[in-house]
């Protein structure tokens, strides 16, 4: 198992086939999926074909989600990080977009704000991206404040799946890209 950042909280990690249970809990929950256009999982099988799913990414783009747990317990709290979008979205392709998904009783402690500032810096300081971008549901006002204490500003509002969406960026500002 890979581990890709730790802060004082957190520990980002590869996701895991033993994270099922965990993630069954999160994705099960009507209020996390409210603003992700998906409905809730029914089964154990979703989650771990999400997993799957993942660790497929980490072979394919060499990034993909993290599972975040707490350091000092090893609690399994969600899951955040960056993955590299292959499809047009907004006018782009070929992009990172930092995400972030919490069972809800891990909302509100500030993990999501934790973990996104974590891999932004492990996007510019170890893959050396020139930018990342953050979608969000225009509804979604505690993500879209997440995204801006983790440093992405506001570019534009666009359609996205028949929803509007807020675009958010943030620029690698150090001169060794």
């Amino acid at each position: 198992m890979k581990i890709f950042v730790q802060t004082p909280r957190l520990t980002l990690r590869e996701l895991q086939y033993s994270d099922d249970t965990g993630m069954f809990e999160m994705d099960s929950d009507p209020e996390v999926h409210k603003y992700l256009g998906t409905k809730p999982f029914t089964n154990i099988e979703q989650s771990r074909a999400q997993i799957e799913f993942v660790r497929n990414q980490y072979k394919t783009n060499g990034i993909g989600r993290w599972a975040v747990t707490e350091t000092s317990s090893g609690t399994f709290l969600g899951w955040s990080g960056l993955k590299l979008v292959r499809d047009p979205v907004n006018s782009h392709i070929l992009f990172y977009d930092v995400g972030y998904r919490f069972m809800r009783k891990h909302w509100g402690k500030g993990y999501a704000t934790e973990s996104a500032k974590a891999a932004i810096k492990y996007g510019f300081e170890v893959l050396h991206l020139k930018d990342i971008f953050g979608i969000v549901d225009i509804k979604n006002f505690v993500s879209k404040k997440v995204l801006e204490k983790a440093g992405l500003s506001w570019i534009e509002t666009f359609e996205y799946e028949g929803e509007q969406t807020d675009w958010y960026q943030i620029e690698n500002t150090k001169q060794d890209l």
